[in-house]
C-alpha cells in the first residue's frame, strides 16, 4: 500500500523550455479529479494540490528503504522553473557557494546565509530593477549558520540574530550596513553541535515573537530514531523559547525530529514550523509536515509518529504513557520531501487571496526510490488556519530522465512584494513575481 496524494483542483497550463524543447503540461480546467499514487515528481506543476490523510499511511516497512539521492546537473540551457500562471521568475543572482536562509532587511536589502562557508552576504538592487548591483560580504567565520533574524522589529533594528550550529549569536546592526562593525556575541549555547561537534542535523532557525518580546530556536535530532538513546537527543529535536537577551531558555515543543524551518503568522502571532520527519520506514513513511506549534506539545518523536503511531524500530513499547499525548500536525507532506525554510506571504504584489497564506521549500528525497519535492509549495489558509491541503507553487527542477538541477532552500519576501527563493544545485537565487 503507498500513501495516495490526492489531486483536489486541476493544475493550470505551464511551459518550460529545456534545452531547446518545449514541454506543455496541460490539464483542462474542470477535468476529473486525478491521483498520483507513486508520490513522485512526475506530476508535480502549479496549482496542483496534494492531500496526505492518516487513513492512508502505509504500514512500517511496506516498501523497502531507499537510498536514491539526485543526480544534480548543471542547469539545462534555457530551462526555467515553473511558476503558475498570472506569474513570472526570472534569476535574480548566481554564483553563490551553498546559499540557505534569505532575510530582507527594513531597508530591503538581501541578507543570503551561506552555510558552509560560514558567511553571511548582504544584496542590494538599488535602482529597483530586479537584479542586485551590490554584493558584500557582511560577515564570515560562522558556525554553520542557518536562521537570521532581526531585532526589534521596526525600520531600526539593532541586531542581526543567527542560529549558528552550537549557538545563536547576535551582530550590532545599523540600517544599511553592509559589513558588520563588530564581532557576534552570544546569547546561549545549543547543545549538539550539529556537524561540527557530534552528527546529525545541523540546521538551527531563529525567529522572534510577534510581538517581540521571545526568541524561538529550532533544534533538530542527533539521530533518526535514537537507536542509542544518546544523552545529547535529551536536548535535541525541539524548539526552544527564550527572552532576547537568551536568559529563561526553556522547551517551547519537543518530540519534533527536525524542526529546520519557523515562522509567525503575522496576524495569529502562532508559530509554525516545516519539519523531516524519520526515515528507514518506506517510500511514504514517515509524512514530513509543516504545523502550528503548541506550547507544551509533543509530536511524538523518537518512539510514536502522527498520533498514536508507535515506531517498530523501538522494542517493548517504550514511553507507552505517551501514545495518547502525540500531537498530529496540520499539514502532512509528502514522506522524504525534505521540507526547509517557510514564510507568511505578507507582500502587497501577488493577488489577494495568497495574502499570509503559508509558503515552503522542499529540498528533495534523497532516500526514496521514486523522486519526490525538489518544489515550492503554497499552504492556503482560511482566517490563519490550514486546511490540511498543500498546492504547487515552483516545480520543474527536476528533468524527464530524473535529473535535478535546482534544490530549493530559502524564502524571503522582498520589498517589492516579488517572492525570492535559494536553491543550493546551482547556486541561485530566483525572483517571482505576479505579472502587471
Amino acid at each position: 500500500m503507498s500513501v495516495k496524494i490526492r489531486l483536489i483542483k486541476p493544475g493550470r497550463k505551464c511551459l518550460l523550455q529545456n534545452a531547446g524543447v518545449f514541454l506543455i503540461n496541460a490539464i483542462m480546467i474542470g477535468a476529473a479529479v486525478a491521483q498520483n499514487p507513486d508520490g513522485s515528481w512526475k506530476s508535480d506543476a502549479p496549482g496542483k494540490r496534494h492531500q496526505i490523510k492518516l487513513a492512508e499511511m502505509p504500514a512500517p516497512f511496506a516498501t523497502k528503504a531507499a537510498a536514491s539521492g539526485p543526480k544534480v546537473i548543471k542547469r539545462p540551457e534555457g530551462a526555467l522553473p515553473l511558476v503558475p500562471v498570472g506569474f513570472e521568475i526570472q534569476e535574480y543572482a548566481s554564483g553563490f557557494k551553498n546559499p540557505r536562509t534569505l532575510e530582507t532587511a527594513p531597508n530591503g536589502d538581501i541578507f543570503v546565509v551561506e552555510s558552509e562557508l560560514g558567511e553571511i552576504r548582504v544584496l542590494r538592487d538599488a535602482d529597483g530593477d530586479g537584479k542586485p548591483e551590490i554584493n558584500a560580504l557582511f560577515i564570515s567565520s560562522l558556525k554553520k549558520p542557518f536562521g537570521l533574524a532581526f531585532y526589534p522589529a521596526g525600520p531600526d533594528p539593532e541586531y542581526i540574530y543567527v542560529g549558528n550550529t552550537d549557538s545563536v549569536v547576535r551582530i550590532p546592526y545599523q540600517k544599511g550596513d553592509l559589513k558588520a562593525k563588530a564581532e557576534p556575541q552570544k546569547i546561549c549555547d545549543l547543545s549538539g553541535g550539529g556537524l561540527l561537534t557530534g552528527g546529525g542535523h545541523w540546521t538551527r532557525d531563529v525567529i522572534f515573537s510577534k510581538d517581540g518580546k521571545k526568541l524561538y530556536a529550532s533544534i533538530g535530532s542527533q539521530s533518526n530514531v535514537d537507536e542509542k538513546h544518546e544523552p545529547q537527543e535529551n536536548q535535541r529535536a525541539r524548539i526552544y523559547v527564550m527572552n532576547p537577551d537568551g536568559s529563561g531558555m526553556k522547551d517551547f515543543a519537543t518530540g519534533i525530529r527536525n524542526p529546520v524551518g519557523l515562522a509567525i503568522h503575522p496576524e495569529t502571532g502562532d508559530l509554525w514550523t516545516s519539519v523531516n520527519e524519520r526515515d528507514g520506514l518506506g517510500d511514504d513513511l514517515v509524512p514530513d509536515y509543516i504545523t502550528r506549534v503548541k506550547e507544551g506539545g509533543f509530536y511524538g518523536w523518537p518512539w510514536f509518529y502522527m498520533g498514536n503511531h508507535p515506531d517498530p524500530r523501538h522494542k517493548g513499547a517504550p514511553h507507552a504513557e505517551l501514545a495518547d499525548t502525540v500531537l498530529i500536525p496540520d499539514v502532512l507532506v509528502q514522506a522524504h520531501s525534505a521540507s526547509l525554510h517557510m514564510l507568511f506571504y505578507d507582500g502587497d504584489q501577488f493577488p489577494a487571496e495568497y495574502k499570509n497564506d503559508a509558503f515552503a521549500t522542499f529540498h528533495g528525497s534523497w532516500n526514496r526510490s521514486l523522486r519526490t519535492g525538489y518544489k515550492v509549495v503554497r499552504v492556503p489558509l482560511k482566517n490563519g488556519v490550514p486546511q490540511g491541503f498543500y498546492e504547487d507553487f515552483v516545480t520543474g527542477f527536476v528533468t524527464a530522465d530524473g535529473d535535478v538541477w535546482g534544490r530549493p532552500v530559502g524564502l524571503t519576501v522582498a520589498a517589492d512584494g516579488s517572492l525570492l527563493m535559494s536553491e543550493d544545485g546551482n547556486n541561485t537565487i530566483w525572483r517571482i513575481s505576479a505579472k502587471k
